[in-house]
């Protein structure tokens, strides 16, 4: 089981790593095109380019229309992808002030309590998601410029939650089990 839910996580953290990667390309893409079309606008690059200025704008050289709704999706898209494996490998920040001198009972029972609590509240996360992509699919919302249904954005993140839950509640069951038999079966961070 553990193997099966480790590559599911692994899975779709690769996933997320490359729609970031794309985001990020697209993002610098952007910036050099809106940058090159300020230049192009200048009164410097028309005399020293004269109609090379002209045809490159003509030829759409800009800003890549949409990026912002892109990467909006994108970016929660990649975020609900991180964290099952943020998740398994217990990566979440914690402090640990109070509790880093307890008994390893008392900490692995701590540990359980605030696993479950935050599965809880991840699954709480994705039936809130399940209910946009409900609300924008029947409302027919679409972005404003590249005219995409707002409910694929909405339907990536989920799918990605759905992931986040099962791994929330494989590492909740393992933390509570950690906590009664008092062994060690998932990292600690």
């Amino acid at each position: 089981m553990h193997k099966a839910v480790l590559l599911l996580a692994r899975g779709t953290a690769i996933l997320g790593g490359f729609v970031l990667v794309v985001l990020v390309a697209l993002t610098t893409l952007s910036i050099i095109g809106r940058s090159l079309s300020d230049f192009l606008h200048t009164e410097f690059a028309t005399s020293l380019a004269g109609g090379l200025a002209q045809t490159l704008l003509d030829l759409g050289v800009g800003e890549v229309r949409g990026s912002y709704e892109l990467l909006e999706a994108g970016v929660a898209f990649a975020i609900f992808s991180f964290f099952p494996v943020c998740q398994l490998y217990g990566g979440h920040a914690t402090v640990d002030i109070f509790t880093s001198r307890l008994p390893q009972r008392v900490t692995q029972a701590l540990m359980a309590f605030w696993e479950v609590v935050l599965t809880a509240v991840l699954i709480l996360i994705s039936v809130q998601l399940f209910g946009g992509v409900q609300r924008y699919y029947s409302n027919g919302e679409t972005t404003l410029f590249l005219q995409f249904p707002v409910w694929w954005a909405y339907a990536a993140s989920f799918a990605a939650s759905v992931v986040t839950c099962i791994v929330a509640v494989y590492c909740a069951v393992m933390r509570v089990r950690e906590s009664l038999t008092g062994q060690s079966i998932l990292p600690q961070g």
